[in-house]
C-alpha cells in the first residue's frame, strides 16, 4: 500500500513566501480607491485624469501578463518573481514620491506591469511546488493573499483618511515588497522548470521534499527535450487546443461575471441602492472585503476535499441567483433596497470566493505541459486582464443603457453561460498529477 502524502512544512513555507506577491497584487490594485480622493485635491485632477490614474494599472497588467509567461519559461519561476519584487519596489517608490501627475501615471504603469507578472508567476510557482493532494489549498493561498491585500488597503486608507496622507497609503506596500525580495532567497526553483531545462538531478532532489511517491510526477515521466517542449508551435498544437480553450475560458468568466464591478464600484452600488452617506458606503464596502477574505479561507478547506468542478458549479449558480435578486431589489428604490443590495452583494462575493476566485487561478496552473506552462498561462491571464479592463470601463455605461436592474440581470445571464462552460469544458483535477491532467486533454483533442 502506497504511503499517504502528508502536508509538509516545506511546501507551506514556499507557498507563503510566493503568496506575498498575491498580497502586493491585492494591495496595489485597491489602495487607489481611498488615495484618489486626496490625489484629486492635491493635484487638482479632472475626472478624466482620475480615471486614467485608476485604470492605467490595468494596462500595465496586460503587458505584464504577456511578458510574464515568456519570462517564467525562459529564466525560471523564482527568478521572475525576484525581478518582479524589484519592479514593485521601483513602482511603489515612484508613486509615493510623485510630485506630478506624469510620475503617478508612470509609477502606476510599473506597478501594473509587476501585478500582471505575479498574477501568473505566483500560482504557477506554488502549483509546481505542491503535491497533488494539497495543490488546491496551497495555490489558493495566493487568492487568500490577494483578499488580504485588498482588505489591508481598505484599512490603511481608512486609517490615513483623516490626515489625507496618500503617500503613506501607497508607501505601506514597501514592507511586503521587501519581504518578498528577501524571502525568495530562501526558497528553490521549481522541479518542473529545472527538469524542463535538463537539470533532473536537482529537480528530483527538490521534488522529494514535496512528494512521497515521485514515480507519477511529470518531472520523472517527461522524456522530451526542452527545446521541443518549449516551442511556440507546441503551444498552439491541436493536442493542446482543449486545454487552451479551458484555461482562457475560465479566466474570462472569472472577470465577465462581474466580480471587479463589486471590488471597484461597491460604494457606488450601495449609493445607487439608497445608502447616501459616503462613510456608510465605504464601511459597507469594507464588509464586502471581510466576507471575501473569510470565504476564501473556507475555500482553502473545501477545494481539495470537494473538488474544483463542484465548487465552480455551486459558485456560479449562487452568483447568478444573487445578481438576479440584486436586480429585483433595484426595481424600486425603498428602504428594503438597501438591505437587499447589501445581502445580495455579500452572498455574491461569498459564492465567488469559494469558486471562480481561487479555482480559476488553480485550473490554469494545472492543465498545461511544463515546458510551455508559463506562456500558456500568460495567454489565459492576458485574456483575464483584458476582460477586467473592459468590464471596469463599461459598468456605468451599462447602467445608463440597461438600467440598474437590467445591468445586474445581464451579469447573471453571463454567469449561467459560465455554468454551461464549466460543465462542458472543465475537468475535475483534484488529486491528479500534472501528467494525468495533460493526458485527459490529449485524449479529448484526439476525439475531436
Amino acid at each position: 500500500m502506497a504511503k499517504k502524502q502528508k502536508f509538509t512544512g516545506f511546501t507551506l513555507f514556499v507557498a507563503l513566501i510566493a503568496a506575498i506577491g498575491g498580497l502586493l497584487f491585492g494591495y496595489n490594485t485597491s489602495a487607489i480607491s481611498g488615495a484618489i480622493l486626496f490625489l484629486a485635491k492635491d493635484f487638482n485632477l479632472s475626472t478624466i485624469a482620475q480615471e486614467v490614474i485608476i485604470s492605467v494599472i490595468l494596462i500595465g497588467a496586460l503587458v505584464g501578463a504577456c511578458f510574464g509567461g515568456i519570462l517564467t519559461d525562459r529564466i525560471g519561476r523564482k527568478t521572475t518573481l525576484l525581478l518582479t519584487s524589484i519592479v514593485f519596489l521601483i513602482g511603489i517608490f515612484i508613486v509615493m514620491t510623485a510630485d506630478h501627475i506624469t510620475a503617478l501615471v508612470v509609477g502606476r504603469i510599473i506597478l501594473g506591469f509587476a501585478i500582471g507578472i505575479v498574477s501568473l508567476a505566483v500560482p504557477l510557482y506554488i502549483a509546481e511546488m505542491s503535491d497533488p493532494g494539497h495543490r488546491g489549498a496551497l495555490v489558493s493561498i495566493n487568492q487568500l493573499a490577494i483578499t488580504i491585500g485588498i482588505l489591508l488597503a481598505y484599512v490603511v486608507d481608512y486609517f490615513y483618511a483623516p490626515t489625507g496622507e496618500w503617500r503613506s497609503m501607497f508607501g505601506i506596500a514597501l514592507i511586503p515588497a521587501v519581504l518578498l525580495f528577501i524571502g525568495l532567497f530562501f526558497i528553490p526553483e521549481t522541479p518542473s522548470y529545472l527538469a524542463s531545462k535538463g537539470d533532473k538531478k536537482k529537480a528530483l532532489k527538490i521534488l522529494k521534499k514535496i512528494e512521497v511517491n515521485t514515480s507519477k510526477s511529470e518531472v520523472v515521466l517527461e522524456k522530451r527535450s526542452s527545446k521541443k517542449m518549449g516551442s511556440w508551435k507546441q503551444l498552439f498544437h491541436k493536442s493542446l487546443r482543449p486545454a487552451l480553450i479551458a484555461g482562457i475560458g475560465i479566466s474570462i468568466f472569472q472577470q465577465i461575471t462581474g466580480i471587479n464591478i463589486v471590488i471597484y464600484y461597491a460604494p457606488k452600488i450601495f449609493q445607487l441602492a439608497g445608502i447616501e452617506s459616503a462613510t456608510s458606503a465605504i464601511l459597507a464596502t469594507m464588509g464586502v472585503g471581510v466576507i471575501n477574505f473569510l470565504m476564501t479561507i473556507v475555500a482553502l478547506w473545501l477545494i481539495d476535499m470537494v473538488g474544483r468542478k463542484p465548487l465552480l458549479i455551486v459558485g456560479l449558480i449562487g452568483m447568478s441567483l444573487s445578481l438576479g435578486v440584486l436586480g429585483i431589489g433595484f426595481l424600486e428604490t425603498t428602504k428594503a433596497t438597501s438591505v437587499i443590495s447589501i445581502v445580495s452583494l455579500m452572498t455574491y462575493v461569498s459564492f465567488f470566493a469559494i469558486s471562480l476566485g481561487p479555482v480559476a487561478w488553480l485550473i490554469i496552473s494545472e492543465i498545461y505541459p511544463m515546458g510551455i506552462r508559463g506562456r500558456a498561462m500568460g495567454i489565459a491571464i492576458f485574456a483575464n486582464w483584458t476582460c477586467n479592463y473592459i468590464i471596469s470601463l463599461t459598468f456605468l455605461t451599462l447602467i445608463d443603457f440597461l438600467g440598474k436592474s437590467g445591468t445586474f440581470w445581464f451579469y447573471a445571464l453571463i454567469g449561467l453561460f459560465g455554468l454551461w462552460f464549466v460543465i462542458k469544458k472543465i475537468p475535475e483535477t483534484k488529486g491528479k498529477e500534472f501528467k494525468e491532467i495533460q493526458n485527459y486533454f490529449k485524449k479529448k483533442a484526439a476525439k475531436n
